[in-house]
């Protein structure tokens, strides 16, 4: 059984909710807990801190992507074991889909019955703590907020916001002072991952020597020992006929680094074992692998080096070309193309297997949840077949495909995208397999045919 869970969420995206996190998690591992961390939303860069600081993979939890119930089933399975389970929230507490708490922070609050500690910048505030408190707390009969943490506020303004927190009922946690070192960078596509920040470890231990000084650490542990028990019903077989030893070779290096920790676990769970290998550093694929799966990341930043590396596009092309199965998302299919641009504009040659150049746009496109249809068989679905996904990107294509249909959620917008046949899916989207365990059932099938196929 768990023996706490607990929620950081807050006000807003940029109010200090992953930096909160992270100091944490590392005053629980001074304390030598055993914990787990999950990230609400389809977001994979910030659970990348979250491995940074534990050391060990963590995962997602969405409320599109899955129903109530695998929810309760996820949080459940990852977290019986451990001694605490802390959950970062997604944007502001109640932001949604359009104006809408669906797929919210607070909707996976309501889902899992966890308690929440809301995190609120207090740059340029005084007396509207209260009231931004007030707001989120009795914006739902149930908020499900116990606890507020204030962000960028003094010891002397302190005392003055514990009081207006107590007035709500709501449980004064303590304060983070600004600090320039606590200050992470961003870029074009939001924040940089854990690995790429210098002196991580420097600034994660400043952070966790001030938070334990200005932060009830003690009573967070409390708070989250309060989450009720989560019920939900057994799990059932499966039934996938490809639990055999097959090897699937991963991408995974500077360039590819955007990935479902929780995608990999089912994929292990229904029989694969995984060889990771770097498209910028290695010279051929991992021996014996019977499958690709390119994942994203920042492969425009190292399209230079990805293109030198002419021998691992030639073994890529080759396999692709000789029937082996491939799952390419965004970055991936990216890489799979003719040409792909980089920053600055200059065009470098990539794989080659798949007709099309990638390119920069100056805005973010296609961003956000949609169900992807498809009207015909591919090596994923069948037709009439769909399964939630999201996009994220800066960089667009001349050939997307036509294999699917994209259709935003509240909303009637709609496109084609992906390129699909018998042993090949690649597209922009990003795959969540929870939402259709189908998906790596389906790949591992065609994996382990094209491996009886290789004796």
């Amino acid at each position: 059984m768990c023996n706490g869970r607990i929620m950081i969420a807050g006000t807003n995206s940029g109010c200090g909710k992953t930096t909160v996190v992270c100091g944490l998690l590392k005053c629980l591992l001074n304390r030598k807990m055993n914990i787990h961390a999950f990230k609400c939303g389809p977001d994979y860069i910030d659970t990348s801190f979250h491995k940074k600081v534990l050391k060990i993979p963590t995962g997602n939890l969405d409320s599109w992507f899955c129903k109530p119930e695998d929810l309760r089933k996820i949080v459940s399975k990852k977290a019986d074991k451990c001694d605490i389970a802390v959950i970062e929230g997604v944007m502001g507490y109640y932001d949604g889909m359009g104006f809408t708490q669906r797929a919210s922070a607070y909707e996976i609050a309501d889902i899992t019955s966890t308690p929440v500690i809301l995190i609120i910048n207090c740059k340029g505030m005084s007396s509207s703590l209260e009231a931004v408190l007030s707001g989120f707390v009795n914006m739902k009969q149930n908020s499900h907020i116990k606890g507020v943490i204030f962000n960028r506020l003094s010891e002397k303004l302190y005392r003055y916001a514990k009081e207006c927190a107590l007035k709500l009922g709501v449980q004064p946690l303590g304060y983070i002072p600004s600090d320039s070192l606590l200050h992470i960078e961003s870029r074009h596509l939001g924040l940089v991952g854990a690995d790429e920040i210098k002196s991580f470890d420097e600034k994660l231990e400043h952070l966790a020597d001030v938070m334990e000084k200005t932060v009830d650490i003690d009573a967070v542990i409390k708070l989250a020992k309060t989450a009720e028990k989560i019920e939900y019903e057994a799990e059932k077989d499966v039934g996938t006929d490809s639990k055999s030893c097959v090897n699937i070779a991963i991408a995974k290096d500077e360039a590819f680094c955007f990935f479902y920790e929780d995608n990999l676990r089912l994929l292990q769970e229904y029989g694969a074992k995984i060889a990771y290998f770097s498209p910028i550093h290695d010279q051929a694929l991992p021996y014996g692998c019977s499958g690709i799966l390119l994942v994203g990341g920042y492969p425009e930043l190292y399209a230079a080096e990805l293109s030198k590396n002419t021998a691992m596009r030639e073994d890529i092309r080759k396999k692709i070309e000789d029937g082996m199965p491939v799952v390419a998302e965004c970055g991936g299919f990216m890489y799979l193309q003719e040409t792909m641009e980089d920053m600055k504009g200059n065009k470098y040659p990539m794989v080659g297997v798949q007709n099309g150049q990638a390119y920069a746009t100056e805005k973010l496109g296609r961003f956000g949840y949609i169900t992807l249809f498809t009207e015909k068989d591919n090596q994923l679905l069948w037709k009439n077949e769909c399964i939630k996904a999201h996009e994220f990107h800066y960089f667009d294509s001349d050939n997307c495909g036509t294999a699917f249909h994209a259709s935003k959620p509240e909303s009637k917008r709609g496109w084609d995208c992906m390129h699909g046949s018998d042993h090949l899916l690649a597209g922009f989207p990003h795959l969540y397999y929870y939402a259709n365990p189908k998906i790596p059932q389906a790949f591992l099938k065609k994996c382990l045919e094209y491996k009886e196929l290789q004796k």
